[in-house]
């Protein structure tokens, strides 16, 4: 068997660990596997490295992809799509496994409903926003680089008796700011399954002023909306491949609006990209191994058009159709626990 693998979208911690997770499981099967450049350009275009269990088992413990990422969609020019399904093939490939996010893995499903060509997915994003599957990987590391980041500028919003308004990844998804939030006993958080309460927030702050608090924390998820009829910030007005705008911005929104309404020093940081960049957790580190291990195993079985999945604390198989198109937003559960200290 010859197994493609390729890693497409943002890149994440995590991901080196499942390279290498795929390529041990294949080689232990007798087979070999190869890495795709650039996501799904190296799938059109044929540039590839071959991978073996000696140029990767060093790689787990390394930040980002050792086969490089890029956002493009071959299902923006049809031609693309064409030349991809003859790269598969002439390159003499029996499976194609992409790592990747809901974008990635639509374009996956797609191959394998409509090419029929033999895709499995593994699903990764710090945003943990992908359906049938309960956390993916770079979302443990994620929230903790968020906590550090607090932590750190925690001690000089004490000291300057500042509000530091800090502004994280997750698209459309709170997840980063909710669980980065609780850890980090932030005043107050905003995310984007509900509407900002900019009255309450600042409320909520002047109370911790007037009891004694001389400085306060807010994280607000980049996706975040003002009102339904303002809606997102982004930074401009062009889309990529997927069709997907820029978020940001609305940190340093909240940051004035704080600064006008309660007359408290205020300061906005922007994590940015920082939030998925670097090693791995030993959480992601795991997982991303197990993942890689149950996603040769389909290959090595030929149970394609599935994609692994956490359930519990089992990797299973879903079908790869079921798990992309619908987006896993917050669990409001957590954020009604949060919102305890909101007061």
């Amino acid at each position: 068997m010859k197994v493609g693998v390729l890693t497409g979208g943002g890149d994440r911690p995590g991901l080196n660990a499942v390279i290498r997770a795929v390529v041990r499981a294949v080689h232990n099967a007798n087979g070999t596997t190869i890495g795709l450049l650039e996501g799904w350009r190296g799938a059109i275009e044929g540039n590839y490295i071959d991978l073996s269990p000696e140029n990767t088992d060093g790689i787990v413990d390394r930040g980002g992809t050792i086969l490089g990422s890029s956002r493009t969609n071959p299902y923006k020019n049809s031609k693309d799509v064409d030349t991809l399904v003859d790269t598969f093939h002439r390159l003499g490939l029996n499976a194609l496994i992409a790592i990747g996010g809901d974008d990635t893995l639509v374009v996956g499903s797609r191959l394998f409903a409509e090419r029929t060509i033999s895709t499995i997915g593994c699903p990764k994003t710090i945003d943990n926003d992908l359906s049938s599957t309960d956390q993916t990987f770079g979302f443990d590391t994620s929230i903790n680089i968020v906590m550090e980041a607090v932590d750190r500028l925690r001690t000089t919003a004490e000291s300057h008796r500042r509000i530091v308004v800090v502004e994280t990844m997750g698209r459309h998804a709170g997840w980063i700011a909710c669980y980065s939030g609780v850890a980090t006993a932030a005043d107050y958080i905003l995310v984007p399954e509900i509407d900002v309460d900019l009255d309450r927030m600042c409320d909520v702050l002047k109370k911790r002023r007037e009891a004694g608090k001389l400085y306060g924390i807010v994280v607000v998820s980049e996706g975040a909306k003002l009102s339904k009829d303002e809606g997102f910030v982004t930074q401009d007005a062009e889309v990529d491949d997927f069709g997907h705008v820029k978020l940001g911005g609305i940190g340093e929104l909240v940051a004035r609006v704080i600064e006008k309404r309660t007359g408290f020093e205020t300061r906005c940081v922007t994590l940015g990209h920082l939030q998925r960049g670097g090693p791995p957790s030993a959480y992601d580190r795991v997982l991303g191994t197990r993942l890689g291990i149950h996603a040769a195993r389909l290959a090595i079985h030929k149970d394609f058009g599935k994609m692994v999945a956490l359930r519990g604390t089992n990797i299973v198989a879903v079908p790869l159709a079921d798990a992309v198109g619908t987006m896993r937003k917050l669990d409001m559960g957590v954020l009604r626990e949060a919102e305890e200290f909101f007061t």
